[in-house]
């Protein structure tokens, strides 16, 4: 069974007198483990694809099946619970608390998944080890460079051991060489059995996957394996 299952979907905004179609009969299937890197230019569609897939919206039309959960038709609160559980986000801007240190960022899933004290440290610590970072658990992130604060940020992901690390611009605020790096960082947490889904627009970015989907004008314009590499079983 495919961990993302998505049928039909289709997702419009009303815009006054204007109907804007931001994807249009959407189907595709992702597996467990799979690498995949979603691309497409400014309004393509990739940001809203990224958000139904996220649990961040629903669509208008079809169906979207999250790990033998249908999530289609769920309420704010529903969706906000399964996202909790199932989805790691990674961000282009960090998204990190400026007055806590790398640690405390790190428990912020655990503490809303009401995860012990002790337990949420002890997980914790772990995903910053996992990352390369267990000699920064207690700096804040004006502590931290750009690279670091990025794997401060997987580590969060990582924490409630989730379906899907779901990653937007990633590298868009780093340096070329910190971005190589973090891109490495997927690819590894890839071959341990991380699915991972990067949104980008950009090829150097979605080259390091093992499957890019391209979408243009909300639909899928191509779904191509890169060369030499087998998919996923």
């Amino acid at each position: 069974m495919a961990l993302i299952r998505l049928h039909n979907i289709s997702r419009r905004y009303q815009m006054g007198a204007e109907t804007i179609h931001a994807l249009r009969d959407v189907s595709l299937e992702i597996q467990r483990g799979e690498h995949v890197a979603i691309m497409g230019p400014s309004g393509s569609g990739k940001s809203t694809l990224m958000n139904l897939i996220g649990c961040l919206d629903t669509p208008t039309a079809g169906e979207y099946e999250l790990n033998g959960v249908q999530i289609s038709q769920m309420d704010d609160n529903q969706l906000a619970e399964i996202r909790n559980r199932e989805i790691g986000f990674i961000f282009q801007t960090f998204n990190l608390l400026p007055r806590s240190d790398a640690l405390r960022n790190v428990e912020l899933p655990l503490i809303y998944s009401g995860r012990p004290a002790d337990e949420r440290r002890r997980v914790a610590l772990e995903a910053l080890s996992s990352v390369g970072l267990a000699d920064r658990v207690h700096h804040k992130p004006n502590e931290l460079s750009g690279g670091q604060r990025q794997r401060v940020a997987v580590a969060r992901a990582l924490v409630n051991r989730p379906s899907i690390l779901l990653a937007d611009e990633p590298t868009g605020n780093l340096d070329t060489k910190t971005g190589a790096d973090i891109l490495a960082l997927f690819e590894q947490l890839s071959d341990k059995g991380n699915t991972i889904i990067v949104v980008t627009h950009e090829e150097e970015v979605a080259k390091h996957a093992r499957r890019i989907i391209r979408i243009r004008d909300g639909a899928i314009a191509s779904d191509e394996q890169r060369s030499g590499m087998t998919k996923p079983e």
